[in-house]
């Protein structure tokens, strides 16, 4: 009985090694690629309050229809919105990112991009400096009457 065991999965083991041997390799030719024109965007020196938007455009590449199915950034100051419909092949699409200007001081954040491409996570960066924005805001110095001398 011990022999009809060791047998039995003697064999087994041999059928499952051969099975693994023949299993393909994928195929990554065919799969999307995403290309972007940048992958960070610096915005230099800001105002405080600003409009803190950017965009980032890509391209698939590859020969599949592309399909980014989350895209992060790395705290809640950042807010990306990007194309939700498959990308043909050839075809752009646009992440755009909208960073919130009220906090003063230097900034640099990463946004994840989740995709079905060969390279399915690609990590874009914006940058820069917001500065205090100067309060123009005072009431007018009303002139003083003119005395007239005597």
């Amino acid at each position: 009985m011990r022999t009809f065991i060791a047998s039995l999965i003697f064999i087994l083991l041999i059928v499952n090694v051969n099975f693994a041997q023949e299993s393909k390799p994928k195929n990554d030719n065919n799969k999307p690629v995403i290309t972007f024109g940048k992958l960070t965007h610096d915005y230099g020196t800001i105002p405080q309050k600003s409009i803190g938007t950017c965009e980032f455009k890509f391209t698939n590449t590859g020969k599949l229809p592309l399909i980014l199915s989350n895209v992060k950034s790395s705290c809640g100051c950042t807010i990306p919105s990007w194309t939700k419909n498959p990308v043909p092949r050839k075809k752009n699409g646009v992440i755009k990112v909208k960073y919130n200007t009220n906090r003063v001081g230097s900034f640099q954040k990463s946004i994840t991009v989740y995709s079905n491409a060969k390279n399915s996570q690609v990590t874009l960066i914006i940058k820069g400096k917001v500065e205090k924005k100067a309060n123009n805001n005072k009431a007018p110095v009303k002139d003083k009457p003119i005395m007239k001398a005597k």
